[in-house]
């Protein structure tokens, strides 16, 4: 009885399973399957070759319509300009390079840049003053582009013309006192070509200084309290830090100022100052020419705002370098570009090639 106990226990011990050892963790059939899938897919495979596929591009039906369409219009466009002889292209060329027509063009380029060096200085003295603490400063330059912004430029051309009606004599000294170091009659000081610049350089003053506020304004203030947590001087925090990234936003508005200023030197003659717009009239009035003088000005606008065009496209451009990772190609470089990309392949090269 004892020995058949004996001999069943023993016989349950050896077909029992052994323990598993600690830590180890037992495999299951998923598991064999994940570890034949990965050894599966770290197999390399040959890669697929697509040399046999062929490139189809993606159509674009509207996109040729609206070429054509376009096309029609700029060739329609230049044979009425070409063979309408109404136009009179043999006055616009006779006209074009004369003496008195190259002054005025003289005269409308010293406007331009006067008044534009001037109206920038200034509005970004203004601009200076309305970001400041100073509440009489801010004031002050709040109620000045107010005023100019708030009145035609006509009128203030005619207003400072007409400064000596109000005021006889312009005199510098001391304050309410009869003490004098400078007294001229305004008739004499005021002249025309004085007027003018005058009432360019205050009316561009005002615009700029809203302009040059509001590139100052774009540039987060967080980099000037990083800036100044570092030691750095207020003034080389304005100049290196604020100035380059607010240039970003001044110059494409600036430009557009500058390009206006240009077309707003027109307004002068009503001071009859000899800018380019008053010698054409000058001269369609005596040869009742009127349409081939007005198109010899719009030429010569043309050419003027062409060329700030292209050095707007530079300098924003070289403002750009911390905004792009790679720079706008120049219109040369991408003439290069064009020209390597879609040159004839040569035997040399084709050599090269291969």
């Amino acid at each position: 009885m004892s020995s058949a106990a004996t001999t069943v226990a023993q016989s349950a011990q050896q077909s029992a399973p052994e323990p598993a050892p600690t830590g180890a963790v037992a495999e299951s059939p998923t598991a064999d399957a994940a570890q034949s899938a990965a050894a599966h897919r770290a197999v390399a495979r040959p890669a697929a070759d697509y040399s046999g596929y062929k490139l189809v591009p993606a159509r674009q039906p509207w996109r040729w319509v609206g070429t054509v369409l376009v096309a029609l219009g700029v060739v329609a466009v230049a044979w009425s300009l070409a063979t309408n002889p109404r136009w009179e292209w043999g006055v616009v060329a006779q006209w074009f390079t004369a003496q008195s027509v190259v002054n005025g063009l003289v005269e409308t380029l010293k406007l331009t840049a006067i008044s534009g060096a001037l109206g920038f200085v200034l509005g970004f003295i203004l601009a200076l003053m309305r970001l400041s603490a100073s509440p009489l400063l801010v004031s002050v330059s709040w109620t000045f582009s107010w005023i100019f912004r708030s009145t035609p430029l006509l009128v203030q051309m005619l207003l400072w013309y007409n400064l000596g009606y109000l005021y006889e004599k312009i005199s510098l000294g001391l304050p309410f006192t009869d003490i004098r170091f400078f007294e001229v009659q305004t008739t004499t000081l005021i002249s025309q070509f004085a007027a003018a610049v005058l009432g360019l350089t205050l009316n561009q003053a005002a615009y700029s200084a809203e302009i040059i506020r509001g590139g100052i304004l774009s540039v987060d203030q967080g980099q000037l309290e990083a800036a100044a947590a570092l030691g750095i001087p207020a003034w080389r925090r304005s100049t290196r830090i604020v100035l380059p990234q607010a240039m970003r936003a001044i110059l494409p508005t600036a430009f557009n100022e500058i390009i206006g200023l240009v077309k707003g030197t027109s307004i002068v003659y009503v001071l009859a100052y000899s800018e380019l717009f008053y010698t054409v009239q000058v001269i369609y009035n005596r040869t009742q020419q009127v349409l081939p003088l007005l198109l010899v000005a719009t030429l010569w606008y043309v050419a003027i705002t062409s060329v700030l065009s292209v050095f707007q496209y530079y300098i924003e451009r070289h403002y750009s370098k911390g905004a792009v990772r790679n720079l706008p190609l120049t219109p040369l470089q991408k003439a290069r570009k064009f020209f390597a990309t879609h040159a004839p392949v040569t035997t040399d090269r084709a050599k090269d090639v291969r």
